[in-house]
């Protein structure tokens, strides 16, 4: 497990260091988006989904589901609420708000690979991998907002490693609290992790992708991500 879950934490600091020292460009940055959100949608629909419909148990399904989307969509309300009071606040030094909204998206992230990994040995890895390339996205947008706010370049990596750190904590964390439970209460924390998954390719990635009009050549690595890990997903 520590090899797969080195991945997603080190495309955080990969991502961190394009920004600073390459600067992709935002048709870059939203190819990336597109196929991340394919991968991710693909070990949900592929590895995460089958498991779910075995459990045979609408009630434990819907309050997982329910309490997925619930503290999702708590969690877009607080995130926005911070990222509005950073952006109105230039004048602050250290944009605050936007630290805390990411160190919480990353902290989320990492249970969820924990959640993964509970799930089984071929899920984890799968959604380590999908998980990698969103990292890489999230750590590319926020070392460029860092830049952008005139924070130095050596400060920047500095929170990027932090939240490295983070992310690799709550997988520890994540693989810890759920790999030993009890039937009943995992089907609920799949569920949980189903609806999440699906929040952060509807409502993240894929919303951050369309930021740029979409062409063929934005548009075609969405697919290009579903099939390599459909294909992926059934050769494991």
């Amino acid at each position: 497990m520590l090899l797969f879950l080195l991945i997603p934490v080190l495309t955080i600091i990969v991502g961190g260091l394009a920004a600073i020292y390459l600067k992709p460009s935002q048709t870059i940055y939203s190819v990336i988006l597109h196929f991340s959100a394919g991968v991710v949608f693909s070990v949900v629909s592929v590895e995460l989904l089958p498991d779910i419909i075995k459990i045979h148990d609408p009630v434990r399904i819907s309050i997982g589901f329910g309490l997925g989307i619930f503290f999702m969509l708590t969690l877009m309300y607080f995130s926005g609420k911070m990222e509005d009071k950073a952006s109105v606040n230039k004048s602050s030094v250290f944009p605050i708000g936007l630290l805390l909204a990411v160190c919480i998206d990353i902290a989320i992230d990492g249970l969820l690979l924990g959640i993964g990994f509970a799930a089984g040995r071929k899920e984890g890895i799968l959604l380590s991998l999908a998980l990698a390339t969103e990292n890489l996205t999230l750590s590319l947008a926020t070392a460029s907002s860092l830049g952008r706010q005139g924070i130095r370049a050596n400060k920047v990596l500095s929170i990027i490693i932090i939240l490295a750190a983070i992310f690799f904590l709550f997988s520890m964390a994540g693989d810890a609290l759920f790999h030993n439970l009890e039937d009943t209460s995992m089907e609920i924390i799949l569920s949980f992790g189903l609806a999440a998954l699906l929040f952060l390719v509807t409502e993240e990635l894929l919303v951050k992708a369309h930021a740029q009009k979409d062409n063929i050549w934005l548009t075609a690595p969405f697919f290009i991500g579903y099939l390599l890990f459909l294909i992926l997903g059934v050769t494991m």
